[in-house]
């Protein structure tokens, strides 16, 4: 199938090709249709399934179909976004798409100065791509009129409603056109995104292409139970030991994360450090030399971390869990994208053992542990085997030499099933 079996016309699905698209992802096949229909539109997909194309390319198709004459441009097509980070990406697709097409894409978020986005608006856009937060302060200005936005989308709609961006989405989309087409992405469709669909849409159509799974079959997962004092040695011994050239790590906090950052370059691992006390320019700076290969690991909170597009990372490594489960399927979605295979590791304290339950909870298959002769932390009730401190060669295994511990559930709790 192609794109242009999907209704785009010539001057939008031929480019598709030179950036690598060669055939339609299930979400792009399954929304691009849907939404070029005008209908309201609530579709779940995993990360890395080149969502963005499923929703732009069909927008930048409508608002060319009905493109006004000449005049002042005001912005027809809004897409909303919860960080700067993907505000960027997004833009940047969206732009790459658009071509050369007579429409015009802006980016609208926090943490550089208004000046130029102000500059950007009066010369006029015909799409917005905007965190809730920097397009209320141009609301507030009058430095943005959205009269008349065609269509909206909310793209990581669960991760706004996580931010609490509630309030500001309603304040946003209050100031929209009752009559446009509205257009909900999320990874997970729990039930606060479903009533955030019924507050914003009108009988949307839905698509789902996650076929039960919330992250990619192509992504393994591994758990290293260690000692809370241990953390940090063992994210050392684990990034040593991998073959993987690069890694994003999560960190829960901003102090936490520059810690760890420290800890990594005293170990003589070339690493930076982004979350949401950084300036956009040192976020930005950050991104670049982690991308170009000149740092190898990137530590990160969720928050600056989120919407981060690193093409074939093949590690990520959870620090700390996530106090909300459903932030792992994010943080694991940078990794196995497009059908790559990737990893994600979980540094995993006794204390923790109630947010490891709560992930687990929320994936189709049993994860598995994985403990580190020397770091061993053991959980309570719990048995498992350890890995030796050194580097495992054989053709079996490319990471560590161990026994397996999988936790089942057995109807009585959960007990260990022993692999090798």
């Amino acid at each position: 199938m192609s794109f242009a079996t999907l209704g785009l016309t010539p001057s939008l699905s031929l480019p598709l090709e030179r950036l690598g698209y060669q055939e339609p992802t299930p979400i792009q096949t399954l929304a691009i249709p849907a939404v070029l229909t005008g209908t309201d539109l609530l579709a779940r997909a995993q990360t890395g399934t080149r969502k963005t194309a499923a929703f732009g390319l069909p927008m930048i198709e409508r608002l060319l179909a009905s493109r006004a004459g000449s005049g002042r441009r005001s912005p027809r097509g809004l897409v909303l976004v919860p960080t700067r980070e993907l505000a960027v990406q997004v833009h940047r697709a969206l732009a790459t798409y658009v071509g050369a097409a007579p429409l015009r894409v802006t980016a609208i978020f926090g943490g550089v100065g208004m000046g130029p986005q102000i500059q950007a608006l009066r010369h006029g856009a015909d799409i917005i791509v905007a965190t809730p937060g920097r397009l209320i302060d141009h609301m507030q200005r009058r430095t943005v009129d959205l009269g008349a936005i065609e269509i909206l989308t909310l793209d990581e709609a669960d991760r706004m409603l996580d931010l609490g961006f509630l309030p500001a989405l309603r304040r946003v989309i209050a100031a929209l056109p009752r009559r446009r087409q509205t257009l909900l992405f999320s990874a997970t469709l729990d039930d606060a995104v479903v009533r955030l669909s019924a507050e914003f849409t009108r009988n949307p159509a839905r698509v789902d292409v996650s076929e039960g799974q919330v992250v990619a079959a192509t992504v393994t997962h591994h758990v290293h139970t260690v000692g809370m004092d241990q953390k940090r040695d063992a994210l050392t011994h684990v990034l040593t030991q991998e073959a993987s050239s690069q890694a994003l790590v999560f960190c829960k906090t901003k102090r936490g994360s520059d810690r760890v950052g420290e800890h990594l370059e005293r170990a003589g691992i070339k690493s930076a450090v982004i979350h949401g006390n950084k300036s956009q320019g040192a976020r930005t700076r950050a991104l670049g030399d982690f991308k170009a290969g000149r740092v190898n690991v990137l530590v990160a909170t969720d928050i600056a971390a989120r919407g981060l597009d690193i093409a074939q990372l093949p590690l990520v490594i959870n620090y700390d869990l996530p106090l909300v489960a459903e932030d792992y399927i994010h943080r694991v979605g940078r990794t196995g994208r497009a059908g790559r295979s990737g990893r994600a590791v979980s540094l995993v304290s006794t204390a923790d053992s109630h947010l490891l339950r709560d992930i687990q909870r929320l994936l189709p298959a049993p994860l598995e542990q994985i403990a580190i002769q020397g770091f061993e932390a053991i959980i309570p009730g719990r048995s498992v085997h350890a890995a030796p401190r050194h580097r495992d060669r054989s053709p079996r295994n490319g990471v560590h030499d161990s026994r397996r511990t999988t936790w089942r559930n057995n109807g009585h709790g959960r007990a260990p099933v022993h692999t090798m």
